[in-house]
């Protein structure tokens, strides 16, 4: 057995036993990767935003079991001059009604436009999303939870003081992603996708 399938093997085993005592009031979801599949060329027309099998399902889930649900997410490729703002309205268009067609609800969603040299206090890794989004639901960070696919999720999670999930749908090496993870928090839960993570959320499963 390879060291990425012993390590694949214990992540398995840590999601199958990961319980939580108690539900989160509030959950923050990365987008890409997430929701929808990602892209290293980025999401850049509403045609390429498609969502994740089970992803859109979830949400539905966190709403009907009384989770408040807010996204957070870099989008870079606005202050790389690859979509307008028109364009990117239509994006975020399309994501909001296949959510609410599928029995979701978003209380808020917050957008980081900035490149990675523009030095702003939102980007992730920074927290500044976070603190937004919760202040926006209103919850205290200990209530919440932040689902992520990428390191820089776990180190803005763990910065706002709210709980880190990880799931592995995004296009990264979920390998060498877990593995920075768990040097940051070594309890972290890693699930295949979101619709994994909510079940395990929701069901201990």
């Amino acid at each position: 057995m390879t060291m990425e399938n012993k390590q694949a093997n214990k992540a398995a085993n840590k999601a199958a036993k990961w319980q939580i005592k108690k539900l989160p009031t509030g959950v923050i979801l990365d987008r890409d990767g997430v929701i929808n599949f990602d892209s290293p060329d980025y999401i850049l027309t509403p045609e390429q935003w498609q969502p994740i099998p089970g992803s859109l399902a979830a949400i539905a889930l966190l709403s009907r079991a009384g989770i408040v649900v807010s996204i957070a997410s870099n989008q870079s490729a606005l202050a790389r001059g690859m979509l307008d703002d028109a364009t990117f309205a239509a994006i975020h268009a399309r994501m909001m009604l296949a959510i609410e067609a599928a029995g979701g609800q978003l209380s808020h969603v917050a957008y980081c436009p900035h490149g990675p040299d523009d030095q702003c206090e939102c980007r992730k890794p920074l927290s500044g999303l976070l603190v937004e989004c919760l202040a926006a639901m209103r919850l205290p960070a200990d209530e919440v939870i932040m689902i992520g696919d990428s390191l820089r999720d776990v180190q803005a999670a763990l910065t706002a003081g709210v709980r880190p999930l990880l799931v592995q749908s995004g296009y990264g090496d979920a390998s060498a992603i877990l593995k920075k993870a768990h040097a940051l928090d070594a309890d972290i839960a890693v699930f295949p996708d979101l619709q994994a993570a909510v079940n395990a959320l929701l069901h201990g499963d």
